[in-house]
């Protein structure tokens, strides 16, 4: 394949993890192993310096695309979440929703056995316990100091790199979540600085601990973190603007996770859909005719 494509290719996928990477429940590296990508990036960035080049050449494009994804979708999300949260919300509901039968075949190609579903119920209960009784451990930063900037980037990192681990529940967690949103819709070069160097530091560190867990166990590995997947799903409509009131509310909510688990389900296999979508199109055409 020309490299050209393979660049924009690698680029556009990227892209779209780097949305998930900015939408509350959500995540990017959920969105690479949807994608196929995920092992194989995790592996570069884990031995980086061992076979520079060839992980260069392979992360660039992805890495390009992941920072336009999240820099373009940060001002989209702030803006819906302000004005339209109830809507958005139940929209992104739908989009995770729509990842997790993609999601499961992927945890399960490996030689999956039932006693893995024990992890992932514990992994789920854990999970549901940090991020759903307790989102908000510590108080939103507002005015962050050095050590709190790093560890934003650490977060996201970490958030980023460990499927099902959403980055917004995540930094929820540790009051950093607006914070987050906000640097980014800006530009907050103070914040973004430090952040970037603990973003780098971290991802090298998890990205070696997750490339040698994946060779060693991975569906055990994939076990747990389709687990925590699970359970970070209700926390995304877990906000007083979210509450159902009214039959016409219910309604409304329905509406939009179906269309967010539509597109969900388009693009986590773009080309069979297309296919699908081809063959339907020519059955209809050929009935018209008769």
């Amino acid at each position: 394949m020309d490299q050209s494509v393979v660049f924009l290719k690698n680029f556009f996928k990227g892209l779209i993890a780097g949305i998930g990477g900015i939408a509350p429940g959500l995540s990017g590296s959920v969105l690479l192993v949807i994608l196929g990508l995920y092992e194989q990036t995790v592996n570069a960035i884990g031995t980086l310096f061992k076979n520079f080049k060839t992980n260069i050449k392979f992360l660039l494009p992805l890495l390009a695309g992941l920072g336009v994804g999240i820099l373009l979708f940060s001002k989209v999300v702030d803006y819906l979440l302000e004005s339209f949260e109830f809507q958005t919300r139940y929209a992104f509901l739908g989009l995770i929703l729509g990842t997790i039968p993609l999601f499961y075949r992927e945890v399960r190609k490996n030689g999956f056995r039932k006693r893995y579903y024990g992890l992932m119920a514990v992994s789920a209960a854990v999970g549901f316990f940090l991020f759903g009784f307790n989102r908000h451990l510590f108080p939103a930063v507002t005015e962050p100091n050095l050590l709190q900037s790093v560890l934003l980037g650490v977060a996201v990192a970490g958030s980023s790199i460990v499927p099902g681990v959403d980055s917004a529940a995540i930094m929820s967690a540790f009051g950093l979540y607006e914070l987050y949103v906000s640097s980014l819709a800006d530009f907050n070069l103070q914040i973004l600085i430090p952040a970037a160097g603990g973003l780098i530091v971290g991802a090298l560190v998890i990205s070696f601990v997750m490339n040698l867990l994946i060779k060693k166990a991975y569906t055990g590995t994939f076990s747990v973190i389709f687990g925590m997947f699970l359970a970070i799903i209700p926390t995304v409509v877990m906000e007083e603007s979210c509450t159902i009131t009214s039959l016409p509310m219910g309604l409304a909510a329905i509406g939009f996770a179906l269309v967010g688990a539509v597109i969900s389900l388009y693009f986590g296999d773009i080309k069979g859909n297309n296919q699908r979508i081809a063959r339907m199109a020519a059955k209809l055409k050929n009935r018209k005719h008769r």
